[in-house]
């Protein structure tokens, strides 16, 4: 078979199995999600629909595909409609390059982290577009909150992977997790544990999620930057919302937890229940602490993170070039 033809068969194997992933991820976690809030708040969260509210989430995704797409009139109606949908299928690209397990690589490449920061910027551009296009004053706030927090949070957590890449000496996935092979203290959360901090908060930061969910802002901005969307469109803006969680999650195990490498025997397992305990982590940390503000969001990285993120790269740098 010719190599180009066996690449793109690989890549569209690769693609469909990662649309099915995100789906399915998504219909669990909402589920989850909504467990987690109930036993927080003691009450028993869905519970009606199926066993355990199992289909509950099925039945909300009927319920959404059913909708009208309501469109404002004093929008602008093109940006409208793509916000939602940039803001989705690039994220499709980003799990291309997460080594899953031994060989379970959708594309290998050596500037996977790279790849990473570029498209995840996207997403606070899509959010932008469509916040602007409602031509409503509470989107338009939260897409600008995005925008900020986006920028502000991307630095610290570029200047936490630089030093795992200075660590391994490589900008390639499978490059990093191969390094972490071996006992659990060969992992990088031992190795880098300031730079683990500081993944984990900003991960928060990058997905919009409490508390550092102010660019939806219920309680003051109704739905922030989704206010006017309804059905698919809400939909989808839901959606990447979990997306963007599996994808830091897939991240946090790759980067720091020793990717599919396990106490005993290695496995692309070990991959996915990382990746699902560091979800669960996010879900639990999200209905146990209160919103800040946007002022304490905004010092929270100028003041700590971004200082912090660079003494840990400036250490990182001299301990490699000595030793």
């Amino acid at each position: 078979m010719d190599i180009n033809l066996w690449i793109v068969i690989k890549l569209v194997v690769a693609l469909t199995a990662i649309i099915l992933l995100l789906i399915g991820n998504s219909v669990i976690m909402v589920w989850v999600e909504r467990k987690v809030a109930g036993f927080v708040q003691r009450r028993p969260g869905p519970y009606a629909v199926g066993p355990h509210g199992l289909l509950q989430t099925i039945a909300d995704t009927v319920k959404l595909l059913g909708k009208q797409i309501v469109i404002p009139g004093s929008s602008d109606r093109l940006l409208f409609l793509l916000g939602p949908v940039l803001c989705m299928f690039p994220m499709f690209l980003l799990f291309l390059v997460i080594p899953y397990g031994p060989w379970l690589t959708g594309l290998e490449i050596n500037l996977g982290i790279l790849m990473i920061l570029a498209f995840t910027g996207l997403e606070a551009l899509a959010v932008l577009a469509g916040g602007w296009a409602s031509n409503n004053k509470y989107s338009l706030i939260g897409a600008a909150r995005t925008v900020s927090q986006s920028v502000a949070y991307e630095i610290p957590l570029i200047l936490a992977m630089l030093a795992l890449a200075f660590t391994a000496g490589s900008l390639n996935l499978t490059t990093i997790t191969e390094g972490q092979s071996g006992w659990v203290w060969h992992w990088n959360i031992f190795k880098q544990p300031l730079a683990f901090i500081i993944f984990v908060i900003t991960c928060f930061g990058e997905t919009n999620r409490a508390p550092f969910d102010l660019p939806e802002g219920e309680s003051e901005l109704t739905g922030g930057y989704h206010t006017e969307y309804s059905g698919m469109g809400f939909a989808l803006f839901f959606m990447a919302e979990y997306t963007s969680m599996m994808l830091v999650s897939f991240l946090a195990a790759v980067l720091f937890l020793g990717g599919s490498n396990g106490p005993f025997i290695n496995g692309f397992w070990w991959t996915f229940l990382k990746m699902g305990l560091f979800m669960t982590f996010m879900i639990w940390v999200r209905w146990t602490f209160p919103r800040v503000r946007f002022d304490q969001l905004l010092n929270i990285n100028w003041k700590w993170l971004l200082p912090l993120g660079l003494l840990n790269l400036w250490v990182t740098a001299i301990i490699i070039k000595l030793f």
